[in-house]
């Protein structure tokens, strides 16, 4: 589509039905008051959120239909406050953005669909930053039409439904009506008219026979590319001045063009050169069925989704693909005159299926259950050439009597990724009169889960030698498939002993396959002194053992002219540097809070809690060998490592390192979530008032090993989530028109960046600096009109105020040559944004949206 199209078919949709507006009632609020019935944290039938003795947010379905672009995780990021979503990737993380609860890992955090495990995703988040090491479930393969709610657990998550849910279960409640249905249509883009997004969405509801039913939602979303920056660093000065006035070799400077400059560089149209957000086409189906057979219920859900991507990788200069990096007529095709942009394409393949059986027998209640998951990832680099090949050629075709002509490939296949998950579980539950208050409820079962995770390894041409320009493919050393089981048990005691308070103990159990047995538990309390206010809290464990991912991806990421080797902890490589083989972390959980309702309808909750996890599982930042086309000291050891790997890299590189996972550190995690919701009527209406909040910190208590846990990966444990989030919504609708507001405020992010310049260039000012972005309120609007009982035109604005990140801040008092990163974080491109800040850095968002009802 052209710039504007998706938003104009929206609005020339909605055009045809503005003559037959009418009334409709007020919308539903989209806040919960606690009035909800949940089946998150507790085992106990008919319990309410306001009730619950663990702090549990519900956000219905009207919630998730007022968030501009049709995804969960930003709907989920604009309505949980402790819930920070990826705002965007590189690379192949593009295709699988992560999120994380309390500034924990997205791997500390459960989530489950009708309260099954949702299967992790293939590609692991392995590029620097706060969300590396992630493989975690996309929460983007599930489409908000086809959830009917979702009820978000923060305590004591673990030893209910899994060891590792040490930051809490999100579970997602599927639509189940048995009539009726929804279509939706939106268009959007940002605000400079990059990122255009078009997607449409259909649930519709059947009766299956007398007392079944089945409902199916089928989504399509598309979406371009956004940019960063407004050039290269390599091609002229941030004017757009080329550096010098003829072409030619400058012994000493251009080092990422091998001393080589020609001013003709700075005249190439650079604009949009830098990749932002990847190009993608996602299509999915998302079922739930089930049928009672009288007092036996027959259940199951399930998706099929495919997704194709393409993200831009680092622009490639002029002389990089040539017999002669002086001599541009030696290039490849048209590569000597205009550089090279080459693109990753992902091919997405991810399927589910869970099938069980729940009734009652004897006044016992049973689910018992099969889920199997499996994503599946190819990538390929194409739009690109391998640069030994070509040279390779070249240099026959110049020999005496030679007839060839130089080649290369242009496109190679990479390799790719393969996960699965199966799990079984069976939960039994019975109530019991014992003369207590309320009955007491008994619950125990067990799981069985089985995870496999394989590397599969790229071609002849990915793989020959360095690869081709931008993502070298898998060799056969990083190819493999690794497998792991699982088996737990669990017991779960529900009682009250008199009215108004309630006790909850739970133990689990679990024995791996690879790391042994380890046993958890929790007790939750709470108690009522009477409708107006009542405390909680709860003391858990949990245990989590890295994914197959952590402990065996191995890759090398490369830039135009940098290269990080990712090294599996324990290989031979990664052990002669100390990365030893990984461990699991530990967890001790502690909350407490308190329940108040001062007013009819005004509900509030405040629940403070500290999380200490023990040889946490992180990833460290590149440890660098090279830095500025110079070794660093220690280079020694790292280069060592590398070379024991006997992977050939690319030539003329200014920056190489290396990077792993580890147990180094132990960690303190504690903050504060606050929740506030309140309904008001109108004459003329009704607005519904919300406010949330969570302070969080994260504090490292013990470094074992700071030469390989370096102050930059502290950096992103510590200081890369905001202290604080506070989202404050209001929602108004009277009669056809409807209103919704939100202001989120972030608090300031940071982490330590790293000049490209070598030590010595830096004249005694530090290589690393704090990258901050500041502290900033980001504000949402959507008006709604309806136009009939079945018809609503919505249009709306995500960062209505086009806030973006800082820039990284120029080096001062240091000689910065031609050619060479002048920013403080090494950038080569030219007025770029920091990419770490809670919120994206394209700015503001704007849409329409188009919704049928029948």
């Amino acid at each position: 589509m052209t710039r504007l199209t998706a938003l104009k078919l929206s609005l020339a949709l909605a055009s045809s039905w503005s003559a037959c507006a009418m009334a409709q009632e007020a919308q539903s609020p989209q806040g919960d008051d606690g009035g909800a019935i949940i089946v998150t944290g507790t085992r106990a039938v008919g319990m309410q959120a306001a009730e619950s003795a663990a702090p549990v947010q519900v956000f219905s379905e009207e919630a998730l239909s007022h968030v501009g672009q049709p995804n969960l995780n930003q709907a989920l990021t604009q309505m949980v406050p402790s819930f920070t979503a990826q705002t965007q990737g590189t690379d192949m993380s593009n295709f699988s953005l992560s999120a994380r609860l309390r500034g924990l890992s997205p791997n500390h955090a459960l989530v489950m669909v009708n309260g099954k495990r949702r299967h992790g995703s293939a590609i692991l988040q392995v590029i620097a930053g706060p969300f590396q090491g992630s493989a975690a479930p996309s929460i983007d393969l599930i489409p908000p039409d086809a959830v009917s709610r979702i009820e978000v657990l923060q305590d004591g998550a673990a030893a209910v439904y899994g060891t590792d849910a040490i930051a809490g279960a999100i579970n997602l409640i599927l639509k189940d009506q048995t009539e009726g249905g929804s279509f939706k249509v939106t268009g959007g883009q940002y605000y400079n008219s990059e990122g255009e997004l078009f997607s449409a969405s259909g649930n519709v509801g059947f009766k299956l026979g007398e007392d079944g039913y089945f409902n199916l939602t089928g989504f399509h979303r598309r979406q371009s590319y956004t940019s960063t920056g407004t050039g290269q660093v390599t091609m002229a000065d941030i004017n757009g001045n080329p550096y010098v006035n003829s072409a030619g070799t400058y012994p000493g400077q251009f080092g990422s063009t091998n001393n080589y400059y020609d001013p003709a560089w700075a005249d190439l149209d650079l604009n949009g050169i830098n990749g932002g957000q990847a190009k993608s086409q996602l299509n999915l189906l998302f079922y739930n069925m089930g049928y009672d057979f009288g007092g036996i219920e027959l259940y199951s859900f399930g998706d099929v989704s495919r997704r194709v991507g393409y993200a831009k990788q680092g622009y490639r200069p002029p002389n990089r693909i040539c017999g002669s990096a002086t001599d541009l007529t030696t290039c490849f095709g048209d590569t000597g005159t205009f550089g090279m942009v080459p693109q990753q394409k992902v091919e997405q393949k991810e399927y589910s299926l869970t099938i069980g059986v729940k009734g009652e027998a004897s006044g016992w209640n049973y689910d018992v259950s099969t889920t199997y998951g499996s994503d599946q990832n190819k990538i390929w680099t194409i739009g690109s050439a391998h640069r030994a090949l070509w040279i390779e050629s070249y240099l026959r075709s110049i020999q005496p009597g030679s007839t060839e002509t130089p080649s290369t490939i242009t496109d190679a296949y990479d390799g790719g990724f393969k996960l699965s998950q199966l799990t079984n579980t069976l939960d039994i539950r019975k109530e019991f009169d014992v003369g207590m208050a309320e009955p007491l409820t008994l619950a125990f079962g067990g799981e069985y889960r089985r995870d496999t995770y394989e590397i599969v390894a790229g071609d002849y041409a990915s793989t020959y030698k360095e690869g081709v320009q931008s993502f070298p493919g898998y060799k056969d050393v990083d190819a493999g498939k690794h497998s792991r089981s699982s088996k737990a048990a669990y017991i779960n005691l529900i009682v009250s002993p008199v009215d108004g308070w309630t006790v909850d103990l739970a133990g689990r159990y679990e024995d791996y396959t690879d790391f042994g047995d380890t046993k958890i538990g929790k007790i939750t309390t709470r108690y009522d002194f009477s409708d107006a206010f009542a405390i909680r809290g709860t003391a858990s464990t949990g245990f989590r053992a890295p994914t197959l991912a952590e402990s065996f991806y191995s890759t090398v990421n490369v830039g135009p002219t940098s290269a990080v080797l990712q090294l599996p902890a324990g290989s031979p490589a990664a052990t002669l540097l100390g990365f030893n083989s990984l461990r699991p972390e530990k967890s001790t959980n502690f909350s407490a809070g308190i329940v108040l309702r001062p007013v009819p309808k005004l509900a509030i909750t405040i629940d403070g809690y500290y999380i200490k996890i023990k040889d946490r599982i992180s990833a460290t930042a590149s440890l660098p060998a090279i830095q500025g086309g110079q070794p660093v000291p220690g280079a020694q050891n790292i280069l060592a490592a590398i070379a024991s790997t006997g992977l050939v890299l690319d030539t003329g590189l200014q920056t190489l390192g290396v990077a792993s996972f580890t147990n180094l550190i132990d960690t303190e995690t504690y903050g504060v979530d606050f929740a506030a919701h309140y309904p008001v009527a109108l004459d003329f209406g009704k607005l519904d008032l919300s406010l949330n909040a969570n302070y969080n910190k994260t504090k490292i208590t013990d470094n074992k090993n700071p030469a390989l846990f370096s102050a930059q990966s502290e950096s992103y444990i510590e200081d890369a989530s905001p202290e604080y989030k506070i989202v404050a919504g209001l929602n108004f609708s009277s009669g056809p028109f409807s209103a919704n507001l939100r202001q989120t405020f972030y608090g300031k992010t940071s982490i330590l960046v790293r000049s490209a310049l070598t030590a010595a260039a830096m004249n005694g000012q530090p290589l690393e600096r704090d990258g901050v972005v500041k502290a900033t309120g980001i504000t949402d609007l959507e008006l709604g009109y309806d136009f009939t009982d079945f018809v609503t035109f919505s249009i709306g604005a995500n960062n209505l105020f086009d806030k973006r990140p800082e820039k990284p801040k120029l080096l001062s008092g240091v000689t910065v040559l031609p050619g060479q990163s002048p920013y403080e974080n090494g950038s080569t491109a030219w007025n770029g944004y920091y990419g770490h800040g809670a919120y994206g850095s394209a700015g503001g968002y704007y849409y329409a949206r188009l919704d049928f009802k029948f």
